[in-house]
């Protein structure tokens, strides 16, 4: 029996813009140019998507990564060369922490191809492929639409980012996006494909067994747990079986801090006794996706065990065997349906620290990093997005208990400075439900400042803390603690909402006291909020001081300058 679909009639663009909004995206960023200006006219004219219109197309990027990870994916659209280019470095980091970006270019014309045109925005000359294979280093899959090739493409790139959580890059030739073409009518479904039947039963049989003859069983998360949404299925099985769960820094919030079953970060030597006792002894490490990165393992200082179980986001490996075409979400729900129920557990309950508000001393004295953190710890609530600055602030949020429900966006891995206020905006866009706050320094903050006008723009309301502290903190730490190179130009920054966005309502404060902050922590949140917090250049949490001599080590080596007197903070 042939199995026929219905199909229809639509432009490129359209039915682009259709899928799309059928993977559930409604806001896309980016920047406009010549080259994309008739697929954004289709856009317009389709009234279904928020244009964002980012700054540059490097914010965009982070904004499109920061939707993606609170929406599950997101659009990116930019112009071919000079926009695609600036957007790369956004888009390797996308696909460094798994993130799914769909990253449309438009690109020069076909003709223009056919013809072997020189145009603008490319080399001036003829190597029309050479964004696309610089792409194909941080990207999932890559495509230049054609009118016979279109509807595939688009199928295809889509599921790809969604299925792999990485992204994606298809140009959009500028002489193409109203060619009518033959569609189906069958909305696209968004869907991990089914495991292998065998490899599922038997992969999840053997994990079981495992798991129900180990003397200390233990799971330990990655970033694969957040993007491929395992976490329901986690708590699920170490609830049946009294698993203690610790987490990679990349998802601190991800399990709920206020279960019994989870202990805290595991970050190798960087990390509690207990915690790292738990997992590093563990005879049955249920792993998932965990990847062995400096800035995640406490500079490879972690030994986790030889005998884990490595479960991936399509494929899992227990001792010499690999099993292939295992779907991390299916695998979980089989093996916790599976899994025995224990009465008696084996958990290891985090016994929880009061936060204590600052002394009365400290209160009257400068604003330290100890008594910022302290109060921020009371700020937070749950449900809060957390948006955390690579360096400093990064480290101050891992430090944080937090209450349920809440996210932390990071960018560990890739770690370029800058991400988190890009971030912000997608995150707000995404989950508008939910309040977000940004914590960044004011090195980092001067990379991508732009994109606060873009939020006011829109009516956004973050709350973003500033440390205001003269320059690369964590930097100092590594290197050059009184080295030029560590330092920024002195901005005003609670100032700069009324620059980027005149009559701006935003409620700012400079804060350089604990007394201060207190106060402005108790402003109204009806707005933006920005709070710059002035600190001493040389003050910094002592996790940022070992993290950054550890850096060093690894970085320069015994002969390094990191071993000359006053080099380091």
């Amino acid at each position: 029996m042939t199995i026929t679909t219905a199909r229809s009639t639509m432009t490129i663009g359209d039915f682009l813009l259709r899928r799309l909004r059928e993977a559930g995206i409604s806001h896309l960023f980016g920047v406009a140019g010549d080259y994309n200006l008739e697929f954004l006219q289709q856009m317009e004219e389709l009234g279904e998507f928020t244009w964002v219109g980012n700054c540059n197309e490097l914010n965009a990027a982070y904004a499109a990564d920061g939707y993606a990870r609170l929406n599950g994916i997101s659009g990116l659209v930019v112009t071919h060369g000079v926009g695609s280019w600036s957007a790369i470095n956004g888009v390797a980091g996308a696909y460094s922490e798994h993130v799914p970006v769909v990253c449309v270019s438009g690109s020069i014309p076909l003709k223009a191809l056919d013809r072997k045109l020189l145009m603008h925005h490319t080399s001036g000359d003829t190597e029309y492929d050479d964004v696309m294979r610089g792409y194909a280093q941080v990207t999932a899959a890559q495509a230049r639409l054609t009118p016979q090739n279109a509807v595939t493409e688009i199928d295809r790139l889509i599921l790809t980012a969604w299925q792999r959580k990485l992204p994606v890059y298809m140009e959009l030739p500028s002489d193409i996006a109203y060619l009518d073409v033959e569609v189906p009518s069958e909305p696209l479904e968004l869907a991990m494909p089914p495991s292998d039947p065998e490899r599922l039963n038997t992969c999840a049989d053997a994990i079981v067994a495992r798991l129900t003859n180990a003397q200390s069983p233990a799971i330990l998360v990655d970033i694969d747990a957040d993007r491929f949404d395992v976490t329901g299925e986690l708590m699920a099985l170490a609830g049946r079986m009294q698993l203690p769960i610790a987490a990679v820094n990349t998802v601190k919030g991800l399990i709920d801090e206020t279960s019994p079953y989870f202990l805290d970060l595991y970050a190798g030597a960087g990390s509690k006794p207990e915690v790292r006792e738990t997992v590093e002894n563990s005879d049955c490490l249920l792993a998932i996706g965990v990847r062995r990165v400096d800035t995640t393992s406490g500079g490879f200082s972690g030994a986790l065990p030889a005998a884990r179980i490595d479960a991936r986001g399509d494929a899992v490996d227990i001792g010499p065997d690999n099993y292939q075409a295992v779907y991390l979400k299916e695998l979980l729900r089989r093996v916790a349906d599976k899994a025995p129920v224990r009465s008696s557990g084996r958990s290891r309950q985090r016994q929880a620290e009061t936060p204590q508000e600052p002394s009365a001393a400290v209160m009257s004295g400068p604003l330290t990093q100890a008594a910022y953190w302290s109060m921020v710890q009371g700020f937070i609530r749950e449900g809060d997005v957390l948006i955390a600055e690579d360096g400093t602030s990064e480290a101050g949020c891992w430090g944080l208990q937090l209450p349920s429900k809440c996210s932390i966006v990071t960018q560990a891995v890739w770690g370029s400075i800058g991400y988190s206020v890009g971030s912000v905006l997608g995150t707000l866009l995404a989950a508008p439900e939910r309040r977000h706050l940004l914590f960044v320094g004011d090195g980092s903050f001067q990379l991508t400042a732009q994109e606060v006008s873009t939020m006011l723009r829109h009516d956004l309301k973050p709350i973003i803390f500033l440390i205001n502290n003269g320059g690369y903190t964590v930097e100092r730490t590594i290197c050059g603690k009184q080295g030029q190179f560590n330092d920024v130009a002195n901005w005003a920054y609670a100032e700069l909402p009324k620059v980027l966005h005149p009559g701006t309502t935003a409620r700012t404060f400079v804060v350089r006291t604990p007394a201060e902050l207190k106060e402005a922590l108790a402003a109204p949140h009806d707005n933006m909020i920005f709070i710059e917090a002035v600190m001493d250049k040389y003050d910094a949490p002592q996790l940022v001081i070992d993290s950054g001599h550890g850096m060093a080590e690894l970085d320069y080596g015994p002969r390094g300058p990191q071993h000359r007197p006053g080099v380091q903070l």
